[in-house]
């Protein structure tokens, strides 16, 4: 994985939700960890971040539960 995207996507994350460990968490959806406000918030920075479109179907725990799936998603929509 590119270590650019990881670094910008932890950034946005922390920003937003700076009492959430994005390091350690692998499931902030399924555990409700984030909420359905933070993740909007996420979304919408990523894609103002990477100049990206991230669909309704896209913004699904299994895109969005770690830090990691959140870098896989960005890279797969800069692809």
């Amino acid at each position: 994985m590119n270590d650019e995207i990881r670094e910008k996507v932890m950034q946005v994350a922390t920003e937003l939700c700076p009492h959430i460990d994005f390091e350690t968490e692998d499931s902030l959806i399924d555990d409700g960890i984030l909420e359905s406000f933070d993740v909007i918030q996420i979304v919408t920075s990523l894609m103002e971040e990477f100049d990206i479109v991230i669909d309704a179907d896209d913004i699904e725990p299994e895109n969005l539960n770690s830090i990691d799936r959140m870098c896989a998603l960005v890279a797969s929509k800069l692809s």
